[in-house]
């Protein structure tokens, strides 16, 4: 029986707080009982619900802040939620159960309620120092602090970010991507210690100072000092050191948001105490959901537990009286600067644990498997987290590892006769299995809204089913399922984003301008004539739109546009690597990574001659000379005698192989020859961004095929080709592209597919980063369906090559300016003896 005096009457809901934990239960709730309540939300930013995960892109300039919004000013209006945006609630009745608040210009705003949802979040914690009031000391948790951030590196240079966590390493990313120079303050030993281990916290370290950023580690901040300005000027440590400072950003950790709660005199411990229903233990019409709320004694700060409290709350709000939230294991699997890394469990291990170490710092890897009573019981992994979620799978059931023991540091493709067929992972999936472990969505989920609903983009499967849409770690095992369950392009239409700021074209249309021959049959083939016909801006361009549009030219028109030398980087323009005290390094080109005796009495000589300091050998099986004046660079290069590497280049790197049938025992086809032989065909091809090959001689992969912008892999029939590799700061797995008989067929599938590349791709963008845009399937028809333009792509790629010069054997063909080596002191000599 209905005990409510009008059965009909809507109840009222109102929910404090307008972030991605309450917003989400809205979502539940409304797929539940759309009708059952008026909702009210006050939210204290004048935003809508927006993505707080994604504010680092939108610091790096990466993401605009209207990308990164969830559910837009009209969801609400669709939704019949009425939302008081930029109003802070100043006070609970909770006796007339009244909410009220200050509106965004005084005005009070207040709201009657049967049901309250607290969803206050969380504040940022600010070191209780002198100075933390000063201008310029800020926290990082919202839009409105991303925003203070934007404007101050358009005006100051020096910034400090004061917390070695995910947060501080993401905003001292942002401002260096901004222009500052960032030093990071961090009291613990390594980086992220709640997140990784000692070995991968300074794998992370070392990484981020090598791309500038500066650590200040077992650093205790004192005091921040100001100027007269009442602006911060620097920091001050224990130990009595200073270091300038223009910005502070605090990223020191989170503290739930209770001060709302504890004037209603809700039970606060640790966060707004709930039981498993969500309700407060002091009023049950009062929920608590997200970052303020303490369950069982632990306040979650990952988006996917607060996103299964927010389900649980929404089925007891719809008055089905079943769920119950009984807490979370919680894993961590994070993007920072671009590096992937994972954690769960207990990874640190300690006593009666065995540990599972893979440790590869040169190819920026590393895993620890953490294994107690014959069960995974931890895990960290960084560089290649593809793992992640199995090893997380096998950690919650608690299976027992005895019988894959062996290969459980390989990943869950080496589990089992996979075979080496190129299949994706996602593939290979049961439905029951996790794909977003922030939303919880299984792969049958997202496999039924395709097929149900037609979806057809990555944008799509987001709306529809949230996978990928809040950390977007699982973006690219969405895509493969979006692929093989859609077919066809699975990739939304890029946004126009224009070249730089002296023009609002994009890249595809530059290159489609320099395509197209003008109405009098002429062609475009200077920077300066493309400037000109599209209305540049700036008529000399800039350092970001020009080595693009030359490279554009050149790559459409070889033998007839001129490749303009000051266009390029100042690597491009010495061929070589400058490095960070000034020299500079030289690697010959090694053929497939042979040499002979000859080559390296060669190398030996000349680095005795010339006092080289450092001899290494490099991930791409060659030789590299590291610390050579400028003014040697000549010299070197002339007694070397051998050909240039490129290593300085966007143009093809190495080929890298294994030994092969030739010495092999495992060997079913020639790798070194098959590597030789595309080296010489193509070593000599600028592309739009640096290109790496690798050849194997058996599945066994020894050469790392699978992670090149072209990997071959010998087998019995002939050879596999995969594509769109990269083995770089974020680790992409090459997708399968053609099984191949012949090593003709070979030369010509990677020539066509080079040249396709080559013209198509925008500047700088890796094939692995093209493939995404344009699709595989695109590629495959282009390649694989067309035979007769396949050959036409091969044969063009072969007519651009003809005759290209060896940059340090043909200076004048090349257009090296060789003025450039010759040392400053002696051309200051020449200048003084002209004039005396």
């Amino acid at each position: 029986m209905d005990m409510r005096v009008n059965p009909k009457a809507k109840l009222k809901l109102v929910m404090v707080g307008n972030g991605m934990a309450g917003v989400r239960t809205l979502e539940e709730l409304l797929k539940l009982a759309p009708d059952l309540y008026d909702i009210t939300v006050f939210g204290a930013e004048p935003h809508p619900n927006y993505n707080r995960i994604l504010l680092s892109p939108v610091l790096a300039g990466e993401q605009t802040l209207d990308e990164i919004v969830l559910n837009d000013w009209s969801w609400y209006t669709d939704n019949g939620v009425t939302l008081h945006a930029g109003c802070k609630v100043t006070e609970v009745d909770r006796v007339k159960r009244v909410v009220h608040g200050v509106g965004p210009a005084g005005e009070a705003v207040s709201a009657g309620y049967d049901r309250l949802i607290m969803a206050t979040g969380s504040n940022p914690f600010m070191l209780p120092i002198p100075g933390k009031d000063l201008k310029g000391v800020l926290a990082y948790r919202d839009i409105a602090d991303t925003q203070a951030m934007i404007e101050a590196a358009t005006t100051y240079k020096h910034a400090v970010v004061i917390g070695g966590g995910l947060l501080g390493l993401e905003a001292a990313n942002g401002l260096m991507k901004r222009g500052m120079s960032v030093s990071v303050v961090h009291v613990g030993p390594w980086l992220m210690e709640r997140q990784l281990d000692e070995v991968s916290g300074k794998l992370l370290q070392g990484s981020l100072e090598e791309r500038g950023m500066r650590f200040l580690m077992g650093a205790q901040t004192q005091e921040l000092v100001g100027g007269e300005d009442g602006r911060v000027k620097s920091v001050k440590f224990k130990d009595g050191t200073e270091v300038t400072a223009d910005l502070v950003v605090m990223a020191v950790g989170i503290r739930p948001n209770t001060a709302l709660a504890e004037s209603m005199r809700l039970h606060v411990n640790k966060g707004i105490v709930v039981s498993d229903t969500l309700q407060t233990v002091t009023d049950p019409r009062i929920y608590a959901v997200g970052e303020c709320a303490a369950h069982r004694g632990i306040a979650y700060g990952l988006v996917a537990p607060l996103f299964e409290q927010g389900k649980v709350l929404a089925t007891h709000l719809a008055e089905f009286g079943i769920g119950r939230y009984t807490g979370s294991l919680t894993s961590t699997k994070l993007k920072v600067t671009g590096i992937d890394l994972f954690s769960a469990g207990n990874f640190m291990g300690g006593d009666n644990t065995e540990e599972i170490v893979m440790s590869d710092p040169a190819s920026g890897v590393y895993k620890k498997l953490v294994i107690q009573d014959d069960k995974l019981v931890g895990a960290c992994l960084y560089g290649d987290t593809v793992d992640g979620s199995w090893y997380f799978k096998l950690l919650r059931e608690g299976r027992k590892v005895s019988d894959i023991r062996d290969k459980l540091m390989f990943g869950e493709s080496n589990i089992g006769d996979t075979g080496h067929q190129g299949h994706s992972k996602a593939a290979a999936m049961a439905d029951t299995d996790e794909v977003c472990g922030c939303n919880g969505v299984t792969k049958g989920v997202i496999c039924k809204a395709i097929k149900d609903k037609g979806l057809f983009t990555l944008e799509e499967v987001r709306k529809n089913t949230k996978a990928s849409a809040s950390c977007g770690s699982c973006t690219g095992l969405v895509e493969q399922i979006l692929m093989f369950t859609a077919g066809g392009d699975y990739s939304a239409t890029p946004k126009l984003k224009a070249m730089c700021g002296c023009t609002e074209h994009g890249h595809e249309a530059v290159r489609e301008a320099i395509r197209t021959p003008l109405a009098d049959g002429s062609r475009l083939l200077t920077t300066a004539q493309v400037f000109a016909h599209l209305g540049w801006k700036t008529p000399n361009g800039c350092a970001s739109c020009r080595p693009a549009t030359n490279y554009y030219l050149i790559s459409t028109w070889p033998k007839e546009a001129k490749d303009d030398p000051q266009s390029r980087y100042i690597n491009e323009r010495s061929h070589a690597n400058i490095q960070k005290d000034g020299t500079y390094s030289v690697i010959p080109r090694m053929w497939g990574g042979e040499t002979t005796a000859d080559e390296l009495r060669r190398i030996a000589d000349a680095v005795d001659k010339y006092n080289i300091p450092t001899v290494k050998v490099t991930g791409g099986q060659r030789i590299d000379l590291l610390g050579v004046k400028k003014e040697d660079l000549q010299a070197v290069w002339k007694d070397i005698g051998m050909p240039s590497g490129h290593a300085y280049a966007k143009a093809l790197r190495t080929v890298k192989t294994c030994v092969g049938s030739e010495w092999c025992r495992m060997g079913t086809q020639d790798s070194t020859q098959m590597g030789k032989d595309l080296e010489r065909a193509m070593w000599r091809m600028y592309a739009p961004h640096k290109v790496k090959f690798a050849v194997s001689g058996c599945p066994r992969n020894c050469a790392e095929s699978g992670i090149k912008d072209v990997g071959i892999i010998g087998v019995d029939s002939g050879w596999e080709m995969y594509v769109g590799g990269n083995g770089g700061i974020k680790t992409e797995v090459a997708h399968f592209f053609a099984k191949l008989k012949t090593a003709e067929e070979v030369m010509e599938y990677t020539g066509a597919f080079m040249e396709l590349y080559r013209t198509e791709g925008w500047y700088l963008e890796r094939t692995v980063h093209y493939i995404n845009r344009v699709g595989l399937d695109y590629v495959k028809k282009k390649i694989l369906d067309d035979a007769e333009g396949r050959k036409a792509l091969w044969e063009r790629l072969q007519f651009a090559l003809d005759g290209e010069p060896d940059p340090w054997f043909d200076f004048q063909e090349a257009a090296v300016d060789t003025r450039q080596f010759i040392p400053i002191q002696a051309v200051q000599a020449t200048t003084e003896g002209s004039a005396a």
